[in-house]
């Protein structure tokens, strides 16, 4: 044992990688199928053999015609380096179960306006897998997955284009116009026609993003509107749906975020033109570990559209 912490003591971290080279020989017996087995030419695998025994200044195989045979020395150092290689390969088993156990943190980003349908369907996931924490990013600012920012991507909108990213459809997220029952009862009813027409408005109110929204559909019918016919303007969605309920005035909102007893009136058949496209985003390096699999078919399975 002592004569083997000699010859591997003399050994620094440079040397673990030769070390490897020299146990395939070892294993094989021969320098071709070490360099078959390491994926090199052999002229690789006897340099950085001599340059190991040069540097533990000891011969480690006895060279022969039939191949490579370990000296005593080449035994010892071959024992530790099978020693190393097991406990290696047993790390990498434990690495590899840790990424199929469904455990850790799981980030999801998405657009505020979307966390009213997430966080249900989060919350349902992680009542199955209570060991996994779950971190909910919603941002106006798009996270990025090949920064590591986030695991998975809830975005509508645009597809997102990036190369290393695995990109799927969720849905199409259909809008129209609302108006609150007390705001009708105020103001009066108004024909889908008129209202796409933009005709016969006198006396209504609108609730509207800001005009540099140019990623919303719905953006170019509101920039039409004469600008004293809006009421309220507000950058954050949920908020203009809070304003429409208070009877501010007209406004935009999701089909998916109204209920069946919603206070809440639709006035025209959601536009086509109006749908927005719902991606799901994750990096391809992730794609398929465990936990990210396993949300993403809970959330298709989920999704209340």
């Amino acid at each position: 044992m002592n004569a083997q912490k000699s010859v591997v003591g003399t050994a620094n971290a440079q040397d673990w990688s030769d070390i490897h080279f020299a146990f395939q020989v070892a294993r094989l017996g021969t320098l071709s199928a070490a360099a078959e087995a390491l994926g090199v030419h052999h002229a690789t695998v006897l340099r950085r053999i001599n340059a190991l025994e040069q540097r533990l200044n000891v011969r480690l195989f006895h060279r022969q015609a039939r191949g490579y045979a370990p000296t005593e020395a080449g035994r010892l150092l071959m024992a530790a380096g099978a020693q190393t290689q097991s406990e290696f390969d047993r790390l990498l088993g434990r690495i590899e179960g840790a990424d199929e156990q469904i455990s850790g943190t799981l980030v999801v980003t998405s657009v505020n306006s979307f966390t009213p349908v997430l966080i249900p369907i989060m919350a349902a996931f992680r009542r199955q897998h209570p060991g996994l924490q779950l971190d909910l990013q919603s941002d106006t600012r798009l996270y990025r997955l090949d920064h590591g920012e986030a695991h998975v991507g809830v975005r509508p909108g645009a597809q997102p284009q990036h190369p290393d990213y695995v990109v799927q459809r969720l849905a199409g997220l259909s809008a129209t116009l609302y108006a609150s029952r007390d705001y009708l009862a105020q103001h009066g009813q108004i024909q889908p026609e008129a209202l796409w027409a933009q005709q016969g408005l006198d006396g209504h109110q609108f609730v509207a993003p800001p005009r540099e929204y140019g990623n919303l559909p719905y953006l170019s019918w509101f920039n039409r509107l004469p600008e004293s016919s809006v009421a309220f303007r507000c950058s954050e969605l949920p908020a203009l749906r809070l304003a429409v309920q208070e009877g501010l005035g007209i406004g935009p909102i999701p089909e998916w975020s109204v209920s069946d007893d919603d206070a809440l009136v639709p006035l025209l058949p959601p536009p086509a033109e109006w749908a927005t496209p719902l991606w799901l985003v994750t990096h391809r390096d992730i794609h398929h570990s465990a936990k990210v699999q396993a949300f993403t078919r809970f959330l298709k399975a989920s999704l209340p559209f």
